[in-house]
C-alpha cells in the first residue's frame, strides 16, 4: 500500500512539476536558471500571469511542488547556467 501511494504521488507531482514544465515550454525571454522554483513562488505570491512570463501554467499545489522543483532545478543548474550565459549548450525538452 505504501509503495503504490509512493508511486501516485510521484507520477502527481512530476506530471505538474514547475521544473519540467518550464525547461518544455522554452519559452524565449523566460527565467531559465531555478524556473521552476521561481514559477512555484509566483504562484505563492499570487502572481496572475504565469503563462505570459514563464510559458507555462503553474501548477495546481504550488506549496506541495515547491521541494521537489527545487531539488530538480538544482541538479539541473549546470545545464540552466550554460544555457542562460548562451554557452552552446541548450537544455530544451523535458521528459
Amino acid at each position: 500500500m505504501k509503495r503504490l501511494l509512493g508511486v501516485g504521488l510521484l507520477v502527481l507531482l512530476l506530471s505538474g512539476c514547475a521544473t519540467v514544465r518550464t525547461l518544455d515550454a522554452a519559452k524565449p525571454g523566460a527565467p531559465l536558471v531555478y524556473s521552476g522554483t521561481r514559477l512555484d513562488l509566483y504562484a505563492l505570491r499570487g502572481g496572475c500571469c504565469a503563462m505570459d512570463r514563464f510559458g507555462a501554467e503553474a501548477p495546481r499545489y504550488p506549496g506541495l511542488d515547491l521541494p521537489g522543483s527545487a531539488l530538480l532545478d538544482t541538479l539541473l543548474l549546470p545545464l540552466s547556467v550554460l544555457t542562460a550565459l548562451g554557452i552552446g549548450f541548450q537544455a530544451t525538452g523535458g521528459l
